[in-house]
């Protein structure tokens, strides 16, 4: 499915979204969130878009594939790992929500506001990703050796 052409104004409203959440965080944070969401929820599009987005930027490659194992690496600093622990949470929200200690640190590391902005973003690429997924949206091929 091509859900751009099919339902073109719910696309469109989505990319609102995240043209506004653009402008309220930090787009290297974004992007870790959004490599973060996309390994959960299994999207190889969206991993591969965001991972070469944070490479293209000069992120270090280093730290890209950190964000497998964020919690046990030493390359993220405490309001990234409080950005990607609230990612972990609402990505995976279970019956029981988010941990308040979890919410307690993201709202240290960014204040009410930026968790507030950092939620919208963690909610859109759960949008994003629960569109590629289904349609089996697939990254561009690799450029031959």
């Amino acid at each position: 499915m091509t859900l751009h052409e099919i339902a073109p104004a719910g696309v469109r409203a989505v990319h609102a979204l995240e043209t506004e959440v653009r402008a309220h965080i930090d787009h290297r944070l974004m992007e870790l969130v959004k490599v973060r969401a996309s390994i959960i929820n299994g999207c190889a599009y969206c991993v591969d878009m965001h991972g070469t987005d944070l490479l293209d930027g000069g992120e270090d490659v280093r730290r890209v594939l950190a964000v497998t194992t964020w919690r046990e690496s030493p390359f993220f600093t405490p309001a990234e790992r409080a950005a990607l622990a609230l990612t972990d949470a609402v990505t995976r929200l279970g019956e029981h929500g988010v941990d308040d200690d979890v919410w307690a640190a993201a709202v240290d590391a960014h204040g009410e506001e930026g968790t507030a902005w950092l939620l919208l973003a963690i909610a859109t690429i759960n949008v994003w990703n629960r569109v590629a997924v289904p349609t089996h949206a697939q990254p561009p091929g690799l450029a031959a050796a």
